[in-house]
């Protein structure tokens, strides 16, 4: 039996498509080709680490800077933040992959990462080490497009939904499960959405049912960004092969930015 929420939820979409003229259709969009991703052959990193040790930033820079290597990259990294402030580098680099959590960054040093961004620099990250870096640092957050604000139970078993099929991070994935921290975000509306996870209210009766960005790809400027909130620990992600292989895909079309087009996906959620 159908529940009475999903009942109203469907009647009350489909009577606002009727107000505006248009037909609501509930199916998905046609498969589309995703775009091939880009190698990173030649590729000019900068891999910074560090900030909250729980989050296993060293486990993660031995197991992801020697598979960027492999696949052609040429890898820098560094255990502080102040390469943002070398213009030199940083104009040269072609993908940011930051671990950072819990930390600060000073004035310079973010401006300096910024503006790498907005001239075209990638960035690709995941959890806390990119999505809950700088806790002050509203501008930094507004290019991650979130911040983390809680996880519910802390470590559990949930699901995650991979909600497009079209695009090349997620292409031909399905959904998995994970045990690992589900997290609860402040989410830019305009970000694309490639993957899901919905709270059960098991340890937060108030969120029940609520629908949770976990995969997504947006623009800062001329820069790609790339964020995904799986990767509590290494481990969690290499037990669910599916969630590292989107983290591998994310920084492989986060590295095209100065050389792929820009994409366009303004979608606005409020309209009025």
């Amino acid at each position: 039996m159908k529940s009475r929420r999903s009942f109203l939820g469907k009647t009350a979409l489909l009577a606002g498509a009727a107000l505006v003229g248009k037909p609501f259709k509930l199916s998905s969009t046609p498969a589309e080709t995703p775009a091939p991703l880009p190698s990173l052959k030649g590729r000019k990193v900068v891999f910074t680490y560090g900030g909250w040790p729980g989050h296993e930033p060293d486990k993660f820079k031995d197991y992801m800077v020697p598979w960027m290597e492999k696949e052609g990259a040429m890898v820098s990294a560094y255990d502080n933040l102040d390469v943002y402030t070398d213009k030199k580098i940083m104009a040269e680099t072609d993908l940011v992959v930051q671990i950072v959590t819990m930390s600060q960054i000073t004035g310079e040093q973010e401006k300096g990462l910024l503006e790498a961004v907005k001239n075209g620099t990638g960035m690709a990250g995941w959890h806390g080490g990119m999505g809950d870096s700088f806790r002050n640092n509203t501008e930094y957050q507004f290019m991650v497009g979130g911040q983390w604000v809680a996880h519910p139970g802390g470590v559990i078993d949930y699901s995650v939904q991979v909600t497009d099929q079209n695009d090349s991070v997620t292409a031909g994935l399905t959904d998995f499960n994970i045990n690992s921290e589900q997290y609860y975000m402040h989410v830019d509306p305009n970000v694309k959405v490639l993957a899901t996870t919905t709270f059960t209210g098991e340890h937060s009766p108030w969120i029940d049912g609520c629908v949770m960005p976990v995969t997504w790809k947006k623009m800062y400027g001329k820069g790609r960004i790339f964020y995904t909130s799986l990767g509590h620990n290494l481990s969690h992600v290499l037990m669910s092969p599916n969630g590292m292989t989107m983290i591998k895909r994310g920084i492989q079309w986060a590295s095209d930015s100065k050389y792929g087009p820009a994409e366009n996906w303004v979608r606005p959620i409020y309209k009025g």
